[in-house]
């Protein structure tokens, strides 16, 4: 294994931040990383898995260690499921991919999400009414104190919204090695979104697959979300805020055409990116940090801005949101 010294780490975050590494290092197997843990114990260290979800705001002061743990095979199934692992480092889409192709379903609204597999249990990723948790079955981490192998089920998770254990109970304590996914046979198709059921209108789908939905999601996010290779950026930025129903309800009285969602008995959850739109704030620009111009929840980099552009943009957003509508709003990507 080599560990480099002061590495560039502006191709490893979709942001394009050019921020610095004090030491540098991949591992494509667990006795790696575990020889890595134990070189640079007393170093700070960062797991970096394909960069899609953090915001550099300055150099890293300690050891990055990128993971490129690879393989997707089908572990088991039985009369409704197929287990598919996946290792942590491969790429979500192309994992999703995989499973297209040999009719594996459940993944199909989570096509084209940035990022690693191993980051998609930390995050809870979803989209178009699909949560990881949906069809999680369990996941292989190393514990880094205790230096042993555990393995998490579903409960262990205690998966949220845009939450697991591994954000804040377990935060930097273990290192997520794979996940196995519990996948249907017979599909269950979610199109509950409006925009998935125009856009599969719009392409002339006539009889509904597993194929036909991933397609129509590839679409929207395409003709919604900056391609990072050309324009950097995190996806979205915040989360949708949870808001009381009573404080929705008022709110109705000022802005009729807000859209809300029921979350949980007496909340319900509001689009951050409708509100940072009604704020003024699509297709600002200031300097190279901007808020694209065709989704306001997606923060950009259009070329030489630096992570703390970016951060102070995200805080003028979150004061305005929050002083017209009383809401707060939370970051998504994580802070480096």
């Amino acid at each position: 294994m080599q560990v480099i010294a002061n590495q560039s780490l502006q191709a490893y975050n979709s942001f394009g931040i050019d921020a610095s590494a004090k030491y540098f290092a991949a591992f494509a197997s667990c006795p790696q990383l575990q020889e890595l843990l134990g070189d640079f114990g007393q170093e700070q260290r960062l797991v970096l898995g394909g960069g899609s979800n953090l915001l550099f705001t300055g150099d890293f002061n300690g050891i990055v260690l990128k993971n490129e743990l690879r393989g997707m095979e089908l572990v088991a199934e039985d009369e409704q499921h197929y287990y598919v692992t996946v290792q942590a480092g491969e790429n979500w889409h192309e994992f999703v991919q995989y499973c297209l192709q040999r009719n594996y379903a459940g993944l199909e609204n989570l096509s084209l999400i940035p990022g690693n597999a191993g980051a998609s249990p930390m995050q809870n990723i979803g989209a178009y009414g699909v949560e990881i948790k949906d069809v999680f079955h369990s996941l292989d981490a190393w514990h880094i104190g205790d230096r042993s192998l555990q393995t998490f089920s579903l409960n262990d998770c205690a998966f949220g919204y845009r939450e697991s254990v591994f954000k804040k109970k377990y935060k930097d304590q273990f290192v997520i090695l794979n996940v196995t996914f519990r996948l249907n046979k017979v599909p269950v198709f979610n199109t509950g979104y409006g925009v998935i059921e125009q856009e599969l209108e719009r392409i002339g789908v006539t009889s509904l697959s597993i194929q036909a939905i991933a397609e129509a999601v590839i679409r929207i996010r395409s003709s919604k979300l900056p391609d990072p290779k050309k324009i950097g950026n995190a996806g979205s930025f915040f989360k949708n805020p949870i808001i009381p129903t009573e404080q929705y309800q008022r709110l109705l009285g000022s802005y009729a055409d807000m859209p809300g969602f029921a979350a949980a008995p007496s909340q319900t959850k509001v689009p951050a990116g409708w509100l940072i739109e009604k704020a003024g704030w699509k297709g600002y620009r200031e300097g190279d940090a901007g808020c694209y111009e065709k989704q306001a929840l997606v923060l950009v980099n259009y070329g030489h801005a630096s992570g703390s552009d970016i951060y102070a943009l995200s805080e003028k957003i979150i004061q305005s949101v929050r002083e017209r509508f009383s809401i707060p709003l939370e970051r998504e990507v994580n802070m480096i």
